[in-house]
C-alpha cells in the first residue's frame, strides 16, 4: 500500500514546508552586463538568513546591490566591475580576462545569469585552463567544469571561512538554523518509522529489515529503495 511520505509532502508546496524567503534580505546578484568599467563603493555589510556568506551592499552610481562579501572586504572599500577591471580582490569580470591560477567565487553558470556557483562561505574555485574557447574551473568538489569565457565571477575567496568550527552545541540551535531556509532536520531513517509512515517502517525493534526493491507496479507512495534495480545480489 502506498503511503504518504515526507518528500511528498514537502514537494507538494504547503505553508508548512514553504521557505521563509520574507525574512531574506533580496536578491544577491550581478547587475547587468556593463558595457564599461564601472567602480562601486562598499557600503554596509549585512547577515543574510538565506545565506551563509556575508553579504555586501554596493553602490555603483545611483544604483543599490547585494553581492557575496570576499574575505578581507570591509566598509568604505571600492570594487571594480567590468571589461577593464584589475584582477583584484572582489573585483568583477569575466572569466576570459582572468589568469590561470586565480582563485574565484560567484560564478555564473550563463553569461548574466547572476552567479550560481561556490557562493557558500569560505569557499573559492581555482582556474586551470583555457582550452577550445571554453574554460576550466576547478571547483571546490574538486570537480572540473567548463564555463564560457563570457561568464563572470569574483576575484578571492568567500568570507565567513570559520563558519563551521563553531559548535551547535545543542539540537535545539541545529533545528532553527535549518528551520530559517526550509531545511528538513531531524532526518529519521525509514526503519524506525511507523508502518502507516514508510513502506520501511513497523516491525519489532530486534528485527528491523525491510526488502529494499520497490515492486515494478509500486505507486508513487510506495516507489522507495531500488527502483526497478538492473541486477541484485551479490555478484
Amino acid at each position: 500500500m502506498g503511503k504518504n511520505l515526507t518528500q511528498q509532502k514537502r514537494g507538494k508546496g504547503s505553508i508548512t514546508y514553504r521557505s521563509p524567503s520574507f525574512n531574506f534580505i533580496g536578491d544577491v546578484k550581478y547587475r547587468h552586463i556593463p558595457l564599461q568599467k564601472e567602480t562601486g563603493r562598499v557600503v554596509d555589510i549585512l547577515h543574510s538568513t538565506g545565506h551563509t556568506a556575508p553579504i555586501a551592499k554596493v553602490v555603483f552610481g545611483q544604483e543599490e546591490t547585494l553581492l557575496i562579501a570576499p574575505h578581507g572586504m570591509r566598509t568604505g572599500d571600492f570594487i571594480e566591475h567590468g571589461i577593464e577591471a584589475d584582477v583584484k580582490e572582489g573585483n568583477i569580470l569575466a572569466l576570459k580576462n582572468m589568469p590561470e591560477g586565480t582563485t574565484v567565487f560567484n560564478i555564473e553558470s550563463k553569461p548574466g545569469d547572476g552567479g550560481k556557483f561556490v557562493r557558500s562561505s569560505g569557499t573559492f574555485a581555482k582556474i586551470q585552463s583555457k582550452n577550445g574557447g571554453l574554460i576550466q574551473v576547478m571547483l571546490p568538489s574538486q570537480k572540473v567544469r567548463e564555463f564560457s569565457p563570457e561568464c563572470r565571477a569574483s576575484v578571492g575567496v568567500v568570507a565567513g571561512s570559520g563558519r563551521t568550527e563553531k559548535p551547535f552545541l545543542k539540537a535545539g540551535r541545529k533545528w532553527h538554523r535549518m528551520d530559517v531556509r526550509n531545511k528538513l532536520y531531524p532526518s529519521v531513517s525509514a526503519l524506525a518509522m511507523n508502518a502507516v509512515d514508510h513502506p520501511f517502517g513497523g516491525s519489532r525493534t530486534s528485527k528491523k529489515g525491510k526488502v529494499t526493491i520497490a515492486r515494478r507496479d509500486a505507486p508513487p507512495g510506495a516507489k522507495v529503495g531500488l527502483i526497478r534495480p538492473r541486477r541484485t545480489g551479490r555478484k
